[in-house]
């Protein structure tokens, strides 16, 4: 009864009004947030939403979290002093390290093999810096570019790394990683937030960012690159992309009341739910998988601390 009472007096703190036009989508079963019985059954779903939980710290952009194995979790974002600040979960929270440097951009990161992760965010000249972990942390280095946003990531495989971000035209910008660092390449669009990319098998890129009139856009790779389709929405964040297996994909977002939106691909596309929060202006929600459905999600809450939302 406590750790319920807790729950609810989470949600109650950071519920808003609901701004989204969602429409219902029937072949997803709803769930009470707080029991995880399915509506109008009484029988007890294995899946549903926990949190908000605060995870404290003082951060000043969105979040980023990577995963290279079951139930470990690496979280960044920007601290104060625009340096890179890292906190993890493995059969408990840690404290925050700082890893240095100077931010002007949310990071964002991946993981492609245990015990490796790749961390990117745009420095004081505006370039794309990278910093890794494998066996201990790396300097940073910089990949060059001008970015106008902060970057997005994805890896399909172990030594592939695909980066993007807005460019000075607002277009979308790719570079990629296999055997050596390519060049840039622009896949155009015209992006008013930063991009997320995700992949949910070998070849293939989802990317999301809100287009020019905040609504959501898709493109992907998959032999090739696809155009661009809108998912409709009005985000007020760039997007937090997740996938917990092929052909799966979970979407997140900042809504116009301020909390956290969500919106999911199997067999086609969900409308949009609320999962309540406030997240602050101009911050976005990070989001990975570490195992078959399972979600955790991290926002920036209006304290400064980070949160932290989770399916299972």
């Amino acid at each position: 009864m406590t750790k319920l009472r807790h729950v609810f007096v989470a949600l109650v703190l950071f519920l808003g009004g609901i701004t989204f036009a969602a429409s219902p989508v029937q072949a997803e079963p709803q769930f009470d947030k707080l029991t995880g019985m399915a509506a109008g059954t009484g029988e007890v779903s294995a899946t549903t939403w926990y949190g908000w939980e605060s995870l404290g710290g003082g951060i000043i952009s969105s979040p980023a979290v990577s995963s290279w194995s079951a139930g470990r979790l690496d979280v960044f974002a920007v601290g104060r002093d625009n340096a890179l600040w890292h906190k993890w979960f493995q059969n408990g929270w840690s404290g925050w390290e700082s890893l240095g440097g100077y931010l002007t951009s949310a990071p964002a990161a991946v993981s492609w093999s245990n015990g490796r992760i790749d961390v990117f965010a745009r420095g004081g000249d505006n370039a794309l810096y990278h910093k890794w972990f494998q066996n201990g942390w790396s300097g940073w280095e910089s990949l060059g570019g001008y970015l106008t946003s902060a970057p997005g990531v994805s890896s399909w495989s172990a030594g592939r790394l695909d980066v993007f971000a807005r460019g000075g035209d607002n277009a979308l910008y790719h570079k990629w990683f296999q055997n050596g660092w390519s060049g840039w390449e622009s896949l155009g669009g015209y992006l008013t937030t930063y991009p997320a990319a995700v992949s949910w098998g070998y070849g293939r890129i989802d990317v999301f960012a809100a287009g020019g009139d905040y609504a959501m856009f898709h493109k992907w790779f998959q032999g090739g690159w696809s155009g661009w389709e809108s998912l409709g929405g009005y985000l007020t964040s760039g997007p937090g992309a997740s996938s917990w297996a092929s052909g799966r994909i979970d979407t997140f977002v900042r809504g116009g009341d301020g909390a956290m939106y969500h919106k999911w691909f199997q067999n086609g596309w969900s409308g949009w739910e609320s999962l309540g929060g406030f997240l602050v202006a101009g911050t976005g929600p990070g989001a990975v998988s570490w195992g078959y459905n399972r979600i955790d999600t991290f926002v920036e809450g209006g304290d400064g601390a980070l949160y932290h939302k989770w399916w299972a």
